[in-house]
């Protein structure tokens, strides 16, 4: 008999867990744990991850779980092809404390089952129902009448779900759902207007490729001005979302603080400066992949959310250089983290017109911009007022060691992490200036860089002590030389990336891993 105490925690809240993956997912190890964790106040949380290929989960594991464990809160069951609505309907009268409920990827659950919870399992507060092809509108409508505590909800990749669950489970006049999440289901305008009009206290919605919501699903929506909790809104692959409808969403939904716009390739700069207008206490703005937002508008709305905090751009490509308009706009003195990520266009005029609008930035992150260089990057550090604490500038090839000791100079009291990786024209020129100025820095990566031992000497004699992780990962320069530089900074070090530096031989890798007992070696 497989043991019950195996892999078994007790949480922060106090109450025992279980998580079972492969082929540890059992009907017999599901039923050690039953009968071990009974005298110590049953089991709290299980979690099953995949079913032994041979003797996997059945509904007979789930009801030894069942009749064993009266206290289970929390149950997750992902991709367990076996158990159907028999295991569930006995885990709903067996387990009525049950509050959390996952279930992804089990096809043989469906409505039967999920009605059986609903009736069952009155204290019921979060529910992920994500790719159960069996599971449909009856089972969610069941779920909407009986769990009228119910706050978090997620459903995904259900092709039985339509309108007719969505109202059942938001038309409610006391509905306690705080956060949404609906994706790619076979869901209309209709369901929008319902979560527009009764979503009154929701704080999180997430909406992703919903293909038969046209424009006016998400104009309703907004215009309903139900949303007026809403604090986070992500829009992701929603052919529907066009500029009158995010604007619409901006006016309707006031209180806003965060928005997420994925492949919305139908919104345009004039969508997103409306919305920007529109809603004054946004914070957090990200767009990926929104290819018809260009630098102009990107600019303008920056200049618009007199509130705005953190703005990321990904793989972004109508974001390319244009002549410099920055001198016409007002700079966004509320902007502290800026993030422009693999965005193929973006060049080194963009970046110094960034700059100037955004001079009190904390956090920078520049990673995959192959086209900017020293000149883009020179007004930004120059133009950032409050003093930089977190910068990667992973694989921008043309940066070289000038950015870095103007950074060091400029930024060094404040910098605290600094990522370097793949930049190729860096050398130990830089890391002097990093240990001589940098003396709250605690995270350098300064992997595939023009570093030799050299640098790493320097490094290591530098005034700063808090160093505590060093990646010098395919510097291929860096040799046994560098043993004992690398014991000196060892001494604060908590991790070290010493992989594919082919010119440190394996025994002084193990010396170091002996020495540096206290420090993670990566080699």
């Amino acid at each position: 008999m497989a043991s019950a105490d195996e892999d078994l925690e007790v949480e922060c809240d106090g109450y025992l867990t279980r998580c079972l993956e492969g082929k540890k997912a059992t009907d017999i190890r599901l039923s050690a744990i039953a009968v071990g964790t009974s005298s110590r106040g049953g089991l709290g949380k299980l979690s099953v991850r995949g079913s032994n290929p041979v003797r996997g989960i059945t509904n007979v594991g789930l009801s030894a779980i069942a009749h064993g464990c009266p206290s289970l809160r929390v149950l997750s069951l992902w991709d367990v092809q076996d158990v159907g609505d028999e295991g569930l309907m006995e885990i709903a009268r067996g387990c009525h404390s049950l509050e959390k409920l996952d279930l992804t990827k089990c096809p043989s659950i469906s409505n039967k089952g999920l009605v059986a919870i609903a009736e069952n399992c009155p204290s019921l507060t979060s529910l992920t129902i994500e790719s159960c092809k069996s599971i449909g509108n009856e089972g969610l409508q069941a779920i909407g009448r009986c769990c009228t505590k119910l706050e978090s909800l997620t459903i995904k990749d259900c092709p039985l779900v339509g309108d007719q669950a969505v109202v059942s489970l938001l038309s409610s006049g006391n509905t306690r759902l705080k956060k949404v999440k609906l994706h790619s289901l076979n869901i209309t305008d209709f369901s929008l207007a319902v979560i527009g009009h009764y979503g009154k206290v929701i704080i999180d919605l997430n909406l992703c490729k919903l293909g038969h919501v046209s424009p006016r699903g998400f104009w309703v929506m907004g215009a309903a001005q139900g949303l007026q909790s809403l604090a986070s809104l992500t829009v992701t692959s929603c052919i529907g979302l066009t500029n009158p409808s995010l604007e619409a969403v901006g006016k309707g939904c006031t209180n806003i603080k965060s928005m997420c716009l994925r492949e919305c390739k139908r919104v345009t700069d004039s969508g997103l400066v409306a919305f920007a207008q529109a809603a004054g206490s946004l914070e957090y703005l990200l767009l990926e992949e929104c290819d018809k937002i260009t630098q102009t508008g990107i600019l303008n709305a920056v200049s618009i959310c007199s509130k705005l905090k953190s703005l990321s751009l990904v793989k972004c490509s109508g974001v390319r250089d244009l002549p410099p308009q920055a001198s016409l706009l007002s700079p966004c003195d509320s902007l502290r983290s800026l993030s422009i990520r693999s965005c193929a266009g973006f060049g080194s005029r963009s970046l110094a017109m960034v700059g100037k609008l955004c001079p009190q930035l904390h956090h920078l992150d520049l990673s995959g911009l192959t086209r900017i260089t020293d000149a883009g990057l020179l007004p930004l550090l120059e133009s950032s007022k409050a003093g930089l604490v977190k910068v990667n500038l992973t694989h921008c090839l043309n940066v070289t060691d000038e950015v870095v000791l103007s950074l060091a100079r400029l930024h060094g009291e404040t910098l605290e992490l600094l990522n370097l990786d793949g930049c190729r024209r860096v050398t130990d020129a830089s890391l002097v200036a990093i240990a001589d100025n940098c003396l709250l820095l605690n995270d350098l990566d300064v992997s595939k860089c023009s570093i030799t031992d050299s640098g790493v000497a320097a490094l290591s004699q530098g005034v700063q002590l808090n160093l505590q992780v060093l990646s010098l990962s395919g510097c291929s320069m860096v040799t046994n030389k560098s043993f004992s530089s690398l014991r000196t900074l060892g001494e604060s070090l908590i991790g070290l990336n010493l992989q594919h530096c082919n010119a440190i031989g394996s025994s002084r890798v193990e010396a170091l891993v002996e020495d540096l007992w206290r420090c993670d070696i990566l080699s």
